[in-house]
């Protein structure tokens, strides 16, 4: 997804099973150029081409930087985090998938479309008023 986001670039069909998100990301990483920075929750701490938030150490706290520099990266990735919850709408991408298994990401793929086209009419309304 682009930053705020205004809109799905990739879209990941996961595999049967459970997989961590940073294993997900390990394995599709090849996709991407190598210079390129994302940014993740705290799941992603520890790898170098992901910006995430500062944990809280035992029996600590974290200086008040390091909770405004958490505040803006959670600003930043917000909108993201509402474009996944609009794609979780269609119940597709949060329940079980009650359809033969071949046919999941093909659903999933016209869910994010669905979605897209739901974000470019959006975007065209609000140039035109």
């Amino acid at each position: 997804m682009l930053p705020n986001g205004e809109d799905i670039v990739d879209v990941h069909i996961g595999q049967l099973g459970k997989t961590s998100d940073i294993n997900l990301f390990r394995e599709t990483r090849v996709k991407f150029d190598s210079k390129q920075k994302f940014i993740g929750d705290k799941a992603y701490i520890g790898e170098s081409t992901i910006i995430t938030p500062y944990k809280k150490p035992r029996k600590k706290e974290i200086s008040e930087l390091q909770k405004q520099e958490n505040q803006q990266l959670s600003y930043r990735r917000i909108g993201v985090e509402h474009l996944i919850g609009k794609v979780k709408i269609f119940r597709v991408a949060r329940e079980k998938f009650r359809l033969a298994r071949h046919k999941y990401s093909q659903v999933l793929k016209a869910v994010c479309g669905l979605v897209r086209l739901r974000l470019n009419c959006l975007v065209l309304l609000t140039i035109s008023t």
